[in-house]
């Protein structure tokens, strides 16, 4: 078996660097030409999140609670205390 020469693997070395930097370019590249659609697809899925899903027309529209109703107590809840003071005892 023959032991390849140095200069064989000097060379499959730099072929093999030319190919990463190559690859290393060609991201950077595509990155710095699409970064606006980059950002903007990042911004939507960032509102995204953080909205889930709700959209413009539903703020607005019934699908928030509005007014007292939301405010009302569970059926399940206990009855309010008594204003008329004391601890519930009678007079």
């Amino acid at each position: 078996m023959k032991i390849p020469s140095f200069n064989s693997i000097a060379n499959v070395l730099a072929s093999v660097s030319a190919v990463g930097l190559a690859g290393i370019v060609g991201a950077g590249t595509y990155v710095f030409v699409n970064k606006d659609a980059i950002i903007d697809n990042i911004k939507e899925q960032a509102i995204e999140a953080v909205l889930g899903g709700l959209s413009a027309p539903s703020i607005g529209g019934d699908s928030l609670p509005v007014g007292a109703p939301d405010l009302a107590p569970p059926a399940d809840q206990a009855a309010a205390i008594d204003p008329s003071g004391g601890f519930g005892i009678g007079n």
